[in-house]
């Protein structure tokens, strides 16, 4: 357990995934997405003009960012169906299954960055005895996906639990997502937790609805002021996380 400078003490702490953990490309995963989809619907010989993917992705996108708002659920293969609504296909079962898995799968082959320091710093927080854990809201790139980047950079052993939201059925700010972190990590009190990520309306609105010390970080994606309420400590570099959390560097 921690000590902030503010007094609090911290047993635990959760992490975005997103722009918090691991930087994301919205252009590099469009483009895997399009070429793996297109590429399968070429071995089957289902027609799609570039133009029209495209089309399609933006509408599943549409769709997501909807449900999202909503806090109704909508995965990538969710998306998947969509595109082959969208574009006019009704494959036979497991042409569609293959569709449906190179669209949600395509990720995976993308190379990704962690954020600039996160690396270091859990491995700062894990020795100092916090229980560290994930709150994602997954989007349209599954929890599987998710884990094995983590696992590629050599970090995932670091966590000692994960509430996904394709997994935990809700989005942030829902406290049950909230509560399934903390219940993984020990049943840990929201008043010696704290959570970080760079949304003010998932992130900090959930974590200041909860009790739970919000902490925004802006180091990849400094959120818009008009999304939402302000954290209780913004940090702009992972360096700086554990002399927030009272955490001694050394």
């Amino acid at each position: 357990m921690s000590t902030a400078p503010d007094g609090r003490r911290v047993r635990a702490i959760t992490f975005d995934f997103w722009d918090t953990l691991v930087r994301s490309d919205t252009a590099a995963f469009r483009l895997a997405r399009r070429i793996a989809v297109a590429e399968e619907l070429d071995r089957h010989g289902l027609p799609a003009e570039h133009d029209a993917i495209e089309a399609a992705f933006d509408e599943a996108f549409r769709r997501f960012d909807a449900a999202w708002g909503l806090n109704e659920q909508f995965t990538g293969h969710h998306a998947a169906e969509a595109v082959l609504e969208v574009l006019g296909h009704d494959p036979e079962p497991e042409v569609r299954k293959r569709l449906v898995e190179a669209y949600v799968g395509a990720n995976g082959r993308v190379q990704t960055e962690l954020a600039p320091n996160v690396a270091d710093t859990l491995r700062v927080l894990k020795g100092a005895g916090l229980r560290i854990g994930i709150i994602c809201d997954v989007g349209l790139t599954p929890s599987t996906v998710l884990r094995d980047i983590l696992d590629r950079h050599g970090v995932l052993d670091l966590f000692d639990h994960w509430a996904f939201s394709d997994e935990v059925g809700v989005y942030k700010p829902d406290p049950v997502i909230f509560r399934h972190a903390l219940e993984g990590l020990g049943g840990v009190d929201p008043a010696e937790a704290a959570h970080i990520g760079d949304l003010r309306r998932t992130d900090v609105a959930g974590a200041l609805g909860m009790g739970i010390l919000a902490l925004r970080y802006s180091g990849v994606n400094d959120d818009d002021p008009a999304h939402g309420p302000e954290a209780d400590h913004v940090v702009a570099d992972h360096a700086e996380l554990a002399a927030v959390l009272g955490v001694a560097a050394g």
